[in-house]
């Protein structure tokens, strides 16, 4: 849909809401810039504002609106006198063309620009896509020229990247048509969230700490299993400089006038699915309440919020909001799509246990809660009542949030109570795991705790590469799970919540540069495809240039 208002130049939205002067922005456009360096640095030295996470429950095809609770509840929090500042991660171009079409909200809780954001924005991932493949053909191009580094071709651990869901990219052969072309190897491409430098670029504080990890990734091994880096490739310099301007936030705002961070990657399900640290900081530095979201179900992003991000950066939330909707409940309790808008109060009783399950895994990270019901039209009054009652009966506050019919007017009661809960101030995090814990064990911790399985289960090869990366002294670091998005455990079609399943390891990467352990669980893939109906089929531009079929 195209929205009716007219937003503020960001020049003047920067100094009326932030009070920041012009020369402190990087204008591209009339509606979107980015902080400078100079202002992120000075941004360090004054007090936080509260930082409150935005989840949801398993995400559905009947939809939750997390994104657009997010923006929802930081105009509420606006409209009731508070100083809210929205820091979100920019869309990837693989869903907006697959199956979720545009990630800029819905209704009158939206970004704008919604079309530049959705497609290239400030050009963030073409950025992180350049400097994650210069690193691949200076792999490829070392080789070619008498492999003085010793790879075993065999060994090569690094990929390339495309910002598509291209399922024909997933496994390919390269350096084909004779020796002028290369060295013939297998190889094959992520999508760009799935990037360690889009893990790096989200988890690095500035440009310094910037260099010192992209210099740590381990690219491919010698035949003696030694390791070698970028760094040994003499890659980062180039790198860092592809990553310069990508480093800083662009501020743009909502149709309300709220201003917002965009940077970062999404995709919990293959990456750490949170925006920037640096992002994050600046919109605490900037705001009374700083609101973030983190990828898919509080299973995924919101346990890689608290394991990853929490951890390694010292941020600390004041409350989660976790977003849900009746149908998306209906549809857990074993209604499919086409009958969602139907009341069924037996089919929501049902469907309930997978918010509980999200509510006390947040609530065992230390996070006071607040339940939002994403209000839609074909909701009913009793299916209404009964989620405050069973809610209330856990000791959570429950909002009916009509943001994306009503604007900040339909979020006040979800911002006053937001306000509440995070009133005490930053939360006490506990961690799913403790930083000396065995990477092993570290996984089994997430799948029992978090997922409600019985245990996790791997082949011989790769239990043998997880006690390697223990005796290799990567033992310390955190666990990044890639796994289904749709279900607690691997198998996308177990709605609600299931318990007592097995949660199998596929695949284990190392992301030295990024400082975690990626376990690749189930049939989940870090290149997606696209599905039978492509969202790009519906999106097309007139003779005037507007954009249609992105919302």
């Amino acid at each position: 849909m195209t929205p009716a208002a007219t937003p503020r130049r960001i020049v003047d939205l920067a100094r009326d809401r932030l009070d920041v002067d012009e020369a402190d922005l990087s204008p591209h456009g009339h509606l979107k810039a980015k902080l400078s360096t100079r202002l992120l640095n000075a941004l360090r030295a004054r007090p936080d504002g509260r930082l409150i996470l935005v989840t949801a429950i398993s995400p559905t095809p009947a939809g939750e609106g997390k994104t657009t609770t997010t923006i929802g509840l930081a105009d509420g929090l606006n409209r009731i006198g508070q100083r809210a500042v929205i820091a979100l991660r920019e869309p990837s171009l693989g869903p907006v063309f697959g199956m979720k079409g545009g990630a800029t909200g819905g209704g009158r809780a939206m970004l704008t620009p919604m079309d530049e954001i959705n497609l290239h924005f400030t050009g963030d991932f073409g950025a992180i896509a350049l400097a994650h493949n210069l690193l691949s053909a200076l792999i490829d191009n070392h080789i070619h020229h008498g492999n003085a580094l010793g790879f075993d071709v065999r060994r090569i651990g690094w990929r390339r990247v495309v910002d598509m869901n291209d399922r024909a990219l997933r496994d390919v052969v390269v350096g084909l048509g004779g020796t002028a072309n290369g060295i013939p190897r297998e190889t094959g491409f992520d999508i760009v969230v799935a990037s360690e430098v889009m893990a790096i670029l989200c988890l690095a504080d500035g440009i310094t700490d910037l260099k010192a990890r992209l210099a740590e990734i381990v690219v491919g091994h010698r035949g003696d299993g030694t390791p070698i880096r970028a760094r040994d490739l003499g890659a980062v310099g180039a790198m860092a400089a592809l990553l310069r301007d990508a480093m800083q936030p662009t501020l743009v705002q909502s149709l309300e006038g709220t201003p917002a961070l965009v940077h970062g990657g999404p995709f919990a399900n293959i990456a750490h699915g949170c925006n920037s640290v640096i992002a994050t900081r600046s919109a605490m530095k900037l705001g009374d309440y700083a609101i973030t979201e983190a990828g898919f179900g509080a299973d995924l992003g919101a346990e890689k919020f608290v394991d990853i991000k929490c951890r390694v950066s010292g941020l600390r939330p004041s409350a989660a909001v976790v977003v849900a909707t009746v149908r998306a409940l209906k549809y857990h309790g074993g209604v499919e799509v086409a009958d969602v808008e139907r009341e069924n109060l037996e089919a929501l009783e049902r469907g309930l246990p997978n918010l509980v399950r999200h509510l006390e895994n947040l609530r065992a990270f230390g996070l006071p809660c607040v339940v939002a019901i994403n209000h839609r039209a074909h909701d009913t009054a009793a299916e209404i009542a009964l989620l405050q009652r069973r809610i209330g009966e856990m000791g959570v506050p429950v909002e009916v949030a009509r943001h994306y019919a009503d604007g900040a007017a339909g979020a006040e009661g979800l911002a006053r109570a937001v306000v509440a809960a995070a009133a005490p101030g930053p939360a006490t995090l506990r961690f799913a795991y403790d930083d000396d814990t065995p990477l092993w064990s570290k996984m089994e911790a997430i799948a029992t705790r978090v997922y409600g399985a019985s245990g996790i289960a791997a082949d011989a090869k790769v239990r043998a590469q997880v006690e390697r990366l223990q005796a290799d002294g990567y033992g310390g670091w955190p666990v990044c799970v890639a796994k289904t998005q749709y279900s607690f455990s691997t198998d996308p079609t177990l709605r609600g919540a299931p318990s007592d399943h097995v949660v199998r390891v596929r695949e284990v990467r190392l992301a030295a540069g990024a400082r975690f352990v990626v376990m690749i669980c189930g049939d989940v893939m870090t290149m997606p495809g696209l599905p039978k109906v492509p969202a790009a089929h519906a999106i097309d531009v007139d003779e005037d240039g507007r954009i249609t079929g992105l919302f």
